[in-house]
């Protein structure tokens, strides 16, 4: 596997709007996956596989802590890419013509 080749599997983990969101909010801090199922409207199936979406592209890790999962952002990267991105889009909306 090449950089492009993760790039393009980080990129389309965070395609998702849901796995943005779940990113997002885990860059605040670590959460247990009791918090993610609270404050996310899906249920536990859904979530349980976005989770593994983004830790399989090397985004999330999880530690288990007593019988609690805990997830949180492991590519430190990933806040700077996200930065970016609002900063892309912001960028965005301002060359549209209303």
């Amino acid at each position: 596997m090449n950089s492009d080749d993760v790039s393009v599997k980080i990129f389309k983990a965070l395609g998702h709007p849901i796995r943005l969101k779940i990113v997002k909010f885990l860059l605040a801090e670590p959460q247990c996956v009791c918090v993610l199922h609270r404050s996310f409207d899906f249920s536990q199936a859904n979530l349980s596989q976005h989770l593994r979406i983004l830790r399989e592209a090397g985004i999330l890790e999880s530690q288990k802590i007593g019988v609690e999962m805990h997830y949180s952002v492991k590519l430190k990267g990933i806040e700077t890419l996200l930065t970016a991105m609002d900063m892309t889009v912001a960028e965005y909306f301002n060359t549209l013509d209303f």
